[in-house]
């Protein structure tokens, strides 16, 4: 059994809101051996809405679809779904009650707009919305799973884990589907490839090996599907085994996570500090570290030291190296890593300190010129990058390198400890 994801709305067309509903609703589908066939994203427009739907019952028999569901005339999806499925929308008491409630309880009035929320198609199943006024819906129609749930995400992930998810789970065809993953440092996509390209071909036909890049990093994903999911996990990790014998190397981890969620498991687990002193990335590494759970049991806290009156004052960057070498050194932010590690007493401290565009650059330290440092418990590592990026990616890719700088260093350090530490 498969799954389609449809979203309306203009707005994600035109890019002025980020389409994060279907990547929740994909990772929730997985979970429950229900694999995605594609997902489309389309305007408000009827004959757009008929057209998705129509082609979307010829490839999947779970039809998810957000978006389209309020009061205002730009919302048609209900209207459009009663034309698509030759039925009528009638008005649910029970949903009636509760938006007129909603608004009451809250000293606004109601508008009679507002009773059109409680409008459903006459064919469905209502899927009560307790987070808002518009109501889901499901209907099913010759074989077909039809799913409608509003677009704002903490709506829709209501329904979803309250009323969608029970009853996907009880439908009759839905495979057990298992994930393995690995990843990957030091080796190149296409270098890695060669190193693996006999196991790869080894593997059967119901388990398949996906390559996820990044910047210096590659996760490996094996899937497999089958109606034991005791047996595809069996399967799937003697693959992943043998992956992660032949790149021993540079199997950063096991499971599918970031790297800072990585760097915090590590870190807590033996006993190490990390603090952040961010020039050019502006807090976004801290960010990284504390959106993750656990973070506040080895991440100290961190700076953005802007100026170079704060880097002075927050990391204690002589004024004189700053004077000689510029923001942009390779001796400002080792100085600012290491005052930062000891102004805060921590085992680890991360500095970045760059040109991230699109202006500021000179014929010396062109735009992309980013120097990163980190201060470890013996020695500190620095290393310049010459990024040609618009400034959002140059930020992002910088990240990405201090943090498998801190990674080398960390693994380097771990592996030979000094005197003090055994």
């Amino acid at each position: 059994m498969k799954a389609e994801i449809i979203t309306i709305g203009d707005e994600i067309l035109i890019g002025q809101i980020v389409d994060t509903n279907s990547a929740w609703m994909g990772q929730q589908l997985q979970k429950l051996g229900i694999p995605i066939v594609q997902i489309t994203s389309i305007s408000d427009q009827a004959q757009a809405i008929t057209k998705s739907l129509s082609e979307a019952s010829k490839r999947a028999e779970i039809i998810l679809v957000t978006g389209g569901l309020g009061p205002t005339k730009d919302d048609i999806t209900k209207h459009t779904a009663a034309a698509y499925f030759q039925t009528t929308l009638r008005t649910d008491e029970e949903v009636l009650a509760h938006v007129t409630n909603f608004f009451t309880s809250r000293g606004r009035p109601m508008l009679p707009i507002n009773e059109k929320q409680a409008e459903v198609l006459a064919n469905a199943e209502v899927l009560f919305n307790d987070q808002g006024t518009a109501p889901g819906m499901w209907v099913t129609q010759e074989g077909i799973h039809y799913i409608f749930m509003p677009g704002v995400p903490f709506e829709m992930k209501f329904l979803m884990e309250q009323r969608v998810i029970p009853k996907l789970k009880a439908l009759k065809g839905v495979q057990a589907i298992w994930h393995e993953n690995l990843l990957i440092a030091g080796l190149g996509e296409s270098f890695l490839a060669a190193e693996i390209e006999d196991i790869e071909n080894s593997l059967p036909t119901h388990i398949k090996l996906a390559y996820l890049p990044t910047l210096n990093l590659v996760r490996l994903r094996l899937s497999a599907m089958g109606e034991s999911l005791e047996n595809i996990q069996a399967e799937t990790r003697s693959y992943a085994e043998l992956l992660a014998a032949r790149l021993a190397a540079h199997v950063i981890d096991r499971q599918d996570r970031s790297l800072p969620a990585v760097i915090i498991q590590h870190f807590t687990e033996n006993g190490l500090t990390l603090s952040t002193c961010e020039s050019c990335t502006g807090g976004s590494l801290a960010a990284q570290f504390t959106a993750i759970p656990g973070a506040s049991k080895m991440f100290i806290g961190g700076t953005i030291p802007y100026s170079n009156r704060l880097k002075e004052l927050l990391a204690d960057v002589p004024a004189s190296t700053l004077n000689l070498y510029g923001a942009v050194s390779e001796q400002t932010v080792r100085a600012m890593a290491n005052g930062t590690k000891n102004k805060l007493s921590c085992d680890y401290a991360l500095a970045t300190s760059g040109i991230a565009g699109p202006d500021g650059g000179t014929a010396e330290k062109p735009v992309g010129t980013i120097w990163i440092a980190v201060a470890g418990k013996y020695e500190t590592l620095s290393k310049c990058l010459h990024l040609k990026n618009d400034r959002s990616t140059n930020i992002a890719r910088t990240q990405l390198e201090v943090l498998f700088l801190l990674w080398n260093l960390y693994i380097k350090e771990l592996s030979n400890p000094r005197i003090e530490d055994i």
